[in-house]
């Protein structure tokens, strides 16, 4: 629909056409596999309100994603689907622990990104007192998490380890800190930095997925087992699919997240691809919930670099250096193409104690990082070892990859 019209887009009946699909035909969620899927160009092809399907009088809260390429993607809510978001947030924070007797602080980024409203509105539902910090503005953080004593820490992990490692540099008591959780997501992350943010904070760290084009955070979470994110499935419907064939893959089974969100009402997008890679599980949790898990993403089809023809991930980049003790989990990877061969620098921040003025020690481990990229990536790279605080960090999502080759 577009500006209160209730018109079905046109790449949307195209869609259908092209997989001679009817809804009448629908009537278990086996069926779903009959239905075109719905991807971010579809967005970007009906910008800015096109797959809406109210009124625009009934749409109350617009969000938009930043968009490396093209036109921001555009999500609009319903009051039902504000209302329904903050139940499964709070749903989220509940298995983190928290209670309305906690202090939340919120530094995802507040505005279009959906993580600081998302966050919320559901600390909100809990009953739990919430600081709306936002991202950035690190000294403040610090000083409120102290002032206020902040029980539980919202963020993306990258800016949980930054915090951690500047509580360190501010040399403030660790005692005077009250948190107990993290409720970290919106980027990759590995086991490796989960530990690093436990140990620099403190607490227990939660993962928390979602994306803006489904609803926003709170599609899934951990609980206290931290055996996979639970789905829930009474709001979105999980498939996993092979990327290239489009396939349907049973349990198990590592591809593409799928969603279909059941109870969306403004743009309920239909077999929507988030190009994240994971797998779902459907054994009971030992935590006794029977929802759908979904591991960790180990990254994203279309954020896949392949580099001389091997598929690389910055998350394994990430879990090669968290596995040393002389690196940190600051990272940038740099691509280039000289004479049509593919070059890859990695960028390697250094803890203090171990950044040394002897070349012999220094060559040493920037030789066994390149040996431990290249059994664990399989590729060859240029290391480049780099002192704390070289490499710029990140208040939101942080950037890890630079590529510079033209590549059609």
């Amino acid at each position: 629909m577009v500006n209160g019209s209730t018109t079905p887009s046109l790449s949307t009946e195209k869609n259908f056409r092209k997989r001679e699909s009817n809804p009448r035909d629908i009537n278990t969620i086996d069926d779903l596999k009959k239905l075109p899927f719905t991807t971010k160009q579809d967005l970007r092809d009906n910008y800015p309100f096109g797959l809406f399907t109210l009124p625009q009088t009934d749409i109350v809260r617009l969000h938009a994603s930043s968009g490396t390429t093209g036109k921001s993607t555009v999500v609009g809510y319903s009051q039902n689907d504000i209302q329904m978001w903050s139940e499964v947030v709070a749903r989220s924070l509940t298995m983190a622990g928290v209670t309305n007797s906690d202090i939340i602080q919120i530094a995802y980024g507040y505005g279009l990104f959906t993580g600081g409203l998302g966050l919320h509105y559901g600390a909100e539902k809990v009953g739990a007192s919430v600081i709306p910090i936002s991202g950035g503005n690190t000294k403040k953080q610090l000083q409120l998490m102290e002032d206020f004593g902040s029980t539980v820490l919202a963020c993306t992990p990258s800016y949980a380890a930054y915090l951690g490692e500047a509580l360190a540099e501010e040399k403030i008591d660790r005692r005077n800190i009250k948190l107990k959780a993290g409720v970290f997501g919106a980027e990759p992350w590995t086991e490796g930095m989960r530990s690093q943010i436990e140990q620099l904070l403190g607490i227990k760290a939660y993962d928390i997925y979602g994306l803006s084009e489904i609803i926003g955070p709170g599609v899934s979470m951990e609980c206290h087992c931290q055996k996979g994110m639970h789905v829930f499935e009474d709001h979105f419907i999980p498939e996993i699919i092979n990327p290239d064939t489009c396939e349907v893959l049973p349990y198990g089974e590592l591809g593409e997240l799928v969603f279909t969100p059941a109870t969306k009402e403004a743009m309920p997008l239909i077999r929507y691809r988030t190009r994240d890679l994971t797998r779902l599980h459907a054994e009971k949790c030992d935590c006794g919930r029977t929802l759908v898990r979904m591991e960790k993403c180990v990254g994203r089809s279309d954020d896949m670099l392949i580099i001389r023809g091997v598929n690389v991930f910055p998350s394994q980049v990430e879990a090669v250096l968290l596995e040393m003790s002389e690196t940190k989990p600051h990272y940038l990877l740099v691509v280039d193409r000289e004479n049509n061969l593919d070059t890859v620098e990695i960028q390697v921040e250094i803890n203090e104690q171990f950044f040394s003025d002897e070349v012999k020690e220094l060559e040493a481990l920037r030789q066994r990082i390149r040996a431990n990229i290249a059994s664990t990536l399989g590729i060859s790279a240029t290391i480049r070892l780099v002192e704390h605080g070289t490499i710029e960090r990140s208040m939101g999502k942080a950037q890890r990859v630079v590529d510079k080759r033209k590549l059609q």
